[in-house]
């Protein structure tokens, strides 16, 4: 039997990101939670978390409203950056959410 010579269509696939989903700041929230809940140690994917959160916001109103670069904004909350804990909260502080204690 013949091979099928015919263009075989090739699938197109993107990258996931999880910023084109959070639309709300209860989304926002509750997508901040759940890291902080499932993976209170990894502090690198607590910052990229925020880093989500914020491009779903908008990385140039957030490095306005914190008074921080768009760039090193991009650069501490990669996932790969080491923001300082008062980065950590000018942030949430700028995306309207609020980071709570309760006993372990």
């Amino acid at each position: 039997m013949p091979r099928n010579s015919s263009k075989t269509k090739k699938m197109r696939t993107t990258p996931y990101d999880v910023a084109e989903h959070l639309r709300t700041p209860e989304e926002m929230a509750a997508y901040l939670d759940a890291w902080l809940e499932e993976a209170p140690d990894d502090a690198p994917g607590i910052a990229k978390a925020l880093g989500d959160i914020a491009r779903a916001k908008g990385m140039s109103q957030v490095a306005k409203d914190t008074g921080l670069s768009r760039e090193s904004l991009y650069r501490a909350l990669s996932g790969e950056g080491n923001p300082s804990f008062a980065t950590v909260l000018k942030v949430a502080r700028a995306l309207g959410v609020k980071l709570h204690a309760e006993a372990a």
